[in-house]
């Protein structure tokens, strides 16, 4: 079958050189389905040909490799015919060791801090912490493991080259002809068997002849045991600790009709058919305090249980595994000539082509990219996923949570891959113990809580001083609003039950914590600031440290009302939560500006001119469901206001977090234009866009970009925030036409399908599987099919999981002139629901 597949392949690429783009670009087509052939015949599966990232030449860089991952072991490939790369990653390959960055000289920092804000010394307070606010260490960077070099002699000259990678199964190939033969490589990274396999066949029998090899940039041995080639390393050391953890590479040949023989460092096969490569990479890391871990014993585990499994049956059942997750959720936004096209020209056109298909591609590859970087048992997805090819990648690689790692998450919900949240739950577990000793021995409080960043170690001190993010103590309280929105989207009380306490111990933290503002009622969290952003007052001074921002008030407002929730619901704590219902009312209410702009601090500072990459105080709008059109215009008319006037252009992640606000401010042409600016190569604007192998670009490559995108998407086309479920709440007019099946809303409905035509809802599907009231937002009549429960909406929405916050009126400046809110008309239906039951709807003639 293969070589079947292959000669027909041979005589199309034939073809496509001797002929026209037209007939090039059939051809590339009938490619497709041909690996699509070959692949079902293999597996019994079927993949969508349209899920693939395609190119004609292979890699030269890094951000033009592929991905595979499988939460723990990832590759970046390169495709070159004569020297494969495989550049190698482990999740827990971290340099440095056990231990917190805590340093004393903060907590005796912090009140002094707070008495200079509070006189109105922002210049002051700013200078004596840039002074005094320094950790013992700024975190542990991410590390390589190194590359798996395979080496073809003779292969210099190849034509008829390919390369993919199929998110639809998550495998990677590379094809090409070296006089007169085909080559071909499956690569991909095994969910079921913790090994990464790279499959080598040609079409002519006896003409594999390669070497293998292995290049590290840490402390590392190399040698061979027959079969296999071995590398043992060691993490680096930073900022003063040492590096400790141990990690073990071995590389298995099986190797069919041909000879291997080896020498200390390489393996040298020859005249082969075929070539099966088991990569298994294990570290001694246990969790954050333990390295106890023999990783020579857990990597030869693992390579001895995959060898167990023939070719065909562990590419089998690696798929399987994927389609669990990958799966559940399809789009088609329409497809045009433009997907003829390799992935590198789409991009490179999509900004002046019709391509949707690109869209439905790229939020599609953010699913796959979650998928393949976070699975339930590892890590979390750092600033890089899995991937980083760096001793010292661009900001360690670590977990930035005043934005990244919480945009790393968005789409988990809503697109269906809730249990890729694992890890992060795991690690707020860690640091709500971490945490511990920040608050008591930085702040003097009980509880937890983090500053802005940590790794694996769960540090939980400033990082990189105070300056305009260092000192800013929200992190802890941001990232806890995962495990609300888990429950919020499941229903799952055994889950609130089990991370209930660290709700709770991040809710100590600021009812310990939270200062009077001077000459008010309010309590505000100080010092802090709005991440990564300075102000001017006076006339010109500057600073960022300050109290009370829009920002850290929105986060502790939610933070206490889903703690307050949840202690009702699992009937514990009432006192408590009693004495967080009275703080909550001592918040202060969001401010309005003079120039109508929602205030991104207490004091009117804000610059219409300012076009600062974060746009932290409209996290009440997105994320949060605190600003809504329909029952918070003015705020939502302020946010707005804001948004434009932070403009469009910027780094590639802060566009990521755009297309959501855009969303949620239901300007779908508008968040389309985010997409559009996204999807453009880096170079070709201001500001970020994204790499060849469709990896966001800062730049440089950060993920949060690409899941935040994947998240925006999923916003223009379903929102359930806002006391409804809101159909098509954003849709652009660019997506005429489309289906989306599989997203999931809040109360634990599945909304299984959305089909519409010129804009217009034609068919609704929705599963309930908790049960309650079922209340639906859409822009045209809708019918029940075969049901008479569908009936107009009235009052408030009984089903507990869309109950709206209790918003405090905005203190609006006289100077502002606020525009009236105009919304497109809306239906507002109910339908009382049965758990388990199916409910289908049409469009009312």
């Amino acid at each position: 079958m293969i070589s079947g597949i292959f000669r027909i392949r041979n005589y199309l690429l034939f073809l496509n050189q001797m002929n026209t783009n037209k007939i090039a670009s059939t051809i590339i087509l009938l490619l497709f389905f041909c690996f699509t052939l070959q692949l079902s015949a293999q597996t019994k599966t079927t993949s969508d040909p349209n899920l693939r990232l395609w190119y004609d030449h292979p890699a030269t860089k890094w951000v033009e490799a592929l991905p595979v991952g499988n939460g723990r072991l990832a590759a970046m490939i390169y495709g070159t015919p004569a020297k494969e790369e495989l550049q190698l990653n482990e999740g827990t390959v971290w340099a440095g060791g056990p231990g917190n960055n805590i340093n004393p000289e903060t907590g005796k920092a912090i009140p002094v801090i707070r008495q200079l804000l509070f006189a109105g010394h922002y210049e002051q307070a700013q200078k004596y912490a840039n002074a005094h606010v320094h950790s013992t260490d700024n975190g542990m960077p991410y590390q390589p493991v190194g590359s798996l070099f395979i080496e073809f002699p003779g292969q210099e000259q190849y034509t008829h080259y390919y390369r993919d990678l199929n998110i639809g199964n998550a495998t990677a190939s590379v094809s090409y002809q070296v006089n007169g033969v085909t080559y071909h490589r499956t690569m991909f990274s095994s969910f079921p068997d913790q090994v990464i396999i790279v499959r080598l066949t040609a079409d002519k029998p006896h003409s594999i002849t390669c070497n293998l090899s292995m290049k590290s940039p840490q402390k590392h041995e190399l040698s061979t045991n027959k079969d296999e080639l071995i590398l043992n390393g060691i993490t680096g050391d930073h900022e003063g600790k040492k590096g400790q953890v141990k990690f073990v590479s071995l590389t298995k040949a099986v190797v069919n009709g041909g000879t291997l023989h080896s020498d200390s460092t390489q393996l040298f096969i020859s005249n082969a058919d075929t070539v099966t490569l088991y990569i298994s990479i294990a570290t001694n890391f246990k969790n954050y305090h333990d390295l106890t871990i023999d990783a020579e014993k857990k990597a030869n585990h693992y390579l001895q249980e995959a060898l167990t499994k023939p070719y065909d049956e562990a590419l089998k059942t690696q798929i399987e595994a994927y389609h669990q997750f990958f799966n559940r959720v399809t789009l088609n936004l329409g497809v045009t000539d433009s997907i003829k096209n390799p992935t590198n020209i789409r991009l490179e056109q999509f900004a002046y082509d019709n391509d949707p298909q690109l869209v439905s591609l790229y939020f599609q590859f953010g699913r796959y990219l979650l998928i393949s970087s976070s699975q339930p048992g590892g890590q979390p997805a750092t600033l890089q996923g899995i991937w980083n090819n760096e001793m010292m990648p661009p900001w360690d690689s670590k977990y930035t949570i005043n934005i990244n790692t919480e945009m790393n998450y968005w789409p988990a919900e809503i697109a269906n891959m809730s249990e890729m949240q694992q890890p992060l739950f795991s690690m707020l577990k860690d640091l709500s113990v971490t945490g511990q000793q920040s608050a008591r021995e930085t702040y003097g409080a009980k509880g937890w809580m983090t500053h802005h960043n940590t790794d694996i170690w769960r540090i939980t001190d400033p990082v990189d001083g105070a300056f305009d993010w260092g000192l800013w103590p929200t992190g802890g309280a941001w990232l806890s609003q995962n495990i609300w929105k888990h429950y919020d989207y499941s229903g799952n009380k055994t889950f609130l039950k089990d991370y209930y306490p660290v709700l709770k111990g991040a809710c100590q933290y600021f009812a310990d914590v939270l200062q009077p503002y001077p000459n008010s009622h309010w309590l505000v969290v100080a010092p802090s600031d709005s991440p990564e952003h300075e102000y001017t007052y006076d006339g010109g001074k500057q600073a960022a440290i300050t109290a009370g921002t829009t920002m850290d008030n929105q986060i502790v407002f939610d933070l206490f009302s889903e703690m307050i929730a949840a202690s009702h619901i699992l009937n514990k704590d009432h006192a408590f939560a009693d004495t967080l219902i009275a703080m909550r009312k001592r918040l202060p209410p969001m401010h309005i500006g003079k120039y109508g702009q929602l205030q991104e601090w207490m004091h009117d500072w804000d610059n219409p001119t300012d076009h600062h990459r974060h746009v932290s105080h409209l996290y009440g709008a997105f994320p949060s469901n605190q600003i809504s059109p329909y029952h918070t215009p003015q705020l939502f008319e302020a946010a707005r206001t804001s948004l434009i006037e932070r403009g469009d252009v910027s780094t590639g992640w802060s566009m990521g977090w755009k297309v959501n606000l855009w969303a949620r401010f239901l300007d779908g042409n508008h968040a389309y234009k985010l997409i559009r600016d996204q999807l453009t190569p880096l170079g070709g604007q201001d500001g970020g866009g994204t790499y060849p192998n469709l990896f966001d670009a800062h730049p440089p490559f950060q993920i949060d970009g690409n899941f935040g995108c994947t998240n925006g998407i999923a916003e223009m086309l379903l929102q359930s925030q806002d006391g409804a479920i809101h159909i098509l709440p954003a849709l652009p007019d660019a997506w005429k036409t489309g289906d989306v099946n599989g997203l999931c809303a809040r109360g634990g409905f599945a909304v299984k399908e959305i089909a519409w035509q010129n804009g217009k809802i034609t068919k609704l599907v929705i599963q309930s599987n908790l049960g309650g009231n079922c209340r639906l937002r859409v822009h045209n009549p809708l019918k029940e099919v075969g049901g008479v429960g569908l009936k107009e909406a009235k009052g408030i929405n009984p089903n507990p999981f869309f109950q709206l916050p209790e918003i405090k009126e905005p203190i609006i400046s006289p100077k502002a002139k606020l525009q009236s809110v105009i919304l497109k008309k809306s239906y507002l239906y109910d339908l009382p629901t049965k758990a388990g039951k199916t409910y289908s709807f049409s469009a009312l003639n």
